[in-house]
């Protein structure tokens, strides 16, 4: 799967599981280390959790490894490595406190969910 493939399927087991706020951004020109960083906001860490494995189960289905996954202990933000995308699943207060966003330039920004939207 190319990555734009891998990411549609990431968005969309986010979106089948409720995830809020979902950012995409393509940061190839911006790092080596991947092509593209997802953000989502999950309501608790439970959820969060769901989410990080509805990820992890979708992707696997589909035949993309996994590279590995951080942050599963606490839950307030958990990290899911998909080689050329990365997955960041955070509590409203972790992404607000950490501003990933911030560190990408918003140019890079391809896609909001719709739940971003009045």
């Amino acid at each position: 799967m190319n990555t734009e493939q891998i990411s549609e399927l990431v968005v969309d087991s986010l979106e089948n599981i409720k995830g809020q706020h979902i950012d995409v951004f393509d940061v190839r020109s911006l790092t080596p280390i991947t092509d593209c960083m997802i953000i989502v906001t999950g309501t608790s860490s439970t959820h969060i959790k769901a989410m990080a494995d509805e990820v992890i189960v979708n992707a696997k289905k589909a035949g993309v490894p996994v590279q590995g996954i951080e942050g599963r202990g606490q839950a307030d933000w958990v990290l899911v490595d998909l080689g050329d995308v990365i997955v960041h699943l955070m509590l409203s207060a972790t992404r607000a406190l950490y501003r990933l966003e911030d560190l990408w330039n918003m140019k890079a920004l391809v896609k909001a969910s719709q739940s971003d939207m009045p």
